[in-house]
């Protein structure tokens, strides 16, 4: 590769790179301090299990929340797995002597991290049911999010959980959850919120959210991948879930399994330095977001934004969509050249979800949003973060033009 070819990294909502900060307070858990943080027998089992400690207080304040609502996982999808099939099992458990189900409710766009299991649930009897979303193609300015009047509808006597994506990872459009949170309690279910994408973009406050399970991915906010933690609430409104993992009784017996000291360690000091950069990273990744817009706009004829417009509000004057993403169509390529092109260029974007990106399928989430599958292949995500600099901005926004340039004249 020469110079101008080195690789811009715009596929954030993907991954992140991992902050320096946070790989300093990791490395003593890697190298001399590796005791287990079960071993209380001997002083090498104490650090470990004072570092584990301290990490579950720090990721605790960074969502305000409690250490003892915290359960460490290995990411997103585990933390999202235990808290939609742990709640189920646990109500069918209880529901009568011989298990029973009940409903669950969800959005057309969630993550497959939801998707699956929710599906798996429909397998079992459960029944289900799928929000839609507002359109691209229409009067409102949300498109993406649900309508309340839709989730009012769906919500049932028997509706034991509803699951929400705080932000999307591929429109980065924000559901409104507060209110929806009101919704699901007022109905007697639990709530559910991934926020995997949300913290370093956004104040993540499970309490404003009126989450009662919430779940999270170091990685997507400058910490190591196979780390995550979920949100149990043992306040007020106390949840209760059913394990999926058994052994050694690990985190009070929720996800058993050898504590991983270094990935907990960088998980919450990733948190913390999410938190303590909001006020100077948002606005910048921001500035950032739409000035490659604007040259993409002034550049690409006839590309067109996926999601809700960059500086849409809601009624409460709340940005709708995440400061760092931005989901792009362009009309007159193939999807798969287009992006064979750009990694040619020496850009890593994509096109949606890194867990779907070997399949042939479109994007649930574009398709969701009514557009025909030649729109949503020929469709760009791209996600910025606290490293991505102007200049790379605006090289990637010469190499893209570049790139579709050559597309359409052949």
């Amino acid at each position: 590769m020469t110079e101008r070819q080195q690789t811009i990294y715009l596929d954030n909502h993907a991954t992140t790179r991992l902050d320096p900060r946070v790989l300093h307070a990791m490395l003593p858990w890697l190298t001399e301090h590796y005791g287990n943080a079960g071993s209380s027998t001997h002083e090498m089992g104490r650090e470990a299990r004072a570092a584990v400690d301290a990490a579950r207080e720090t990721f605790a304040d960074a969502i305000a929340a409690e250490p003892r609502e915290i359960v460490f996982t290995g990411g997103a999808t585990e933390g999202t797995n235990l808290a939609i099939l742990g709640a189920a099992r646990r109500h069918a458990r209880l529901a009568a002597p011989g298990g029973g189900v009940g409903h669950v409710v969800t959005i057309a766009t969630e993550h497959h991290a939801v998707l699956d299991p929710v599906e798996h649930l429909e397998r079992e009897g459960w029944a289900v049911t799928r929000l839609p979303v507002v359109p691209q193609h229409g009067e409102s300015a949300a498109p993406g999010r649900i309508q309340l009047a839709d989730l009012a509808v769906a919500l049932r006597p028997d509706t034991v959980l509803v699951s929400v994506l705080l932000a999307n990872n591929e429109i980065g459009v924000v559901q409104d959850v507060a209110t929806i949170a009101e919704m699901v309690h007022a109905a007697g279910a639990i709530l559910h919120v991934d926020c995997a994408q949300a913290l370093g973009r956004m104040p993540v406050d499970v309490d404003a959210l009126g989450a009662d399970l919430a779940s999270f991915s170091a990685h997507k906010f400058h910490g190591p991948k196979g780390s995550g933690a979920l949100f149990v609430r043992r306040r007020g409104r106390a949840v209760r879930v059913e394990p999926l993992v058994h052994g050694g009784g690990q985190e009070r017996g929720l996800r058993s399994g050898t504590l991983d000291v270094p990935g907990i360690v960088g998980l919450a000091a990733a948190a913390r330095f999410a938190n303590e950069g909001l006020g100077e990273e948002v606005p910048r990744m921001r500035r950032q977001r739409d000035r490659l817009w604007e040259t993409l706009a002034a550049h690409v004829p006839g590309i067109a934004i996926n999601g809700p417009a960059l500086d849409a509000v809601d009624d409460r004057g709340r940005l709708l969509r995440l400061a760092n993403n931005l989901n792009v169509r362009v009309p007159g390529v193939d999807g798969q050249s287009l992006l064979a092109t750009l990694a040619g260029e020496g850009l890593a974007v994509s096109s949606g979800s890194a867990c779907s990106s070997e399949s042939p399928r479109p994007s649930h989430v574009l398709l969701a949003l009514g557009l025909d599958d030649d729109a949503a292949r020929a469709s760009l995500r791209f996600g910025l973060s606290r490293f991505t600099t102007d200049d790379e901005v605006d090289e990637a926004a010469d190499r893209i033009a570049c790139g579709v340039a050559r597309l359409r004249a052949m």
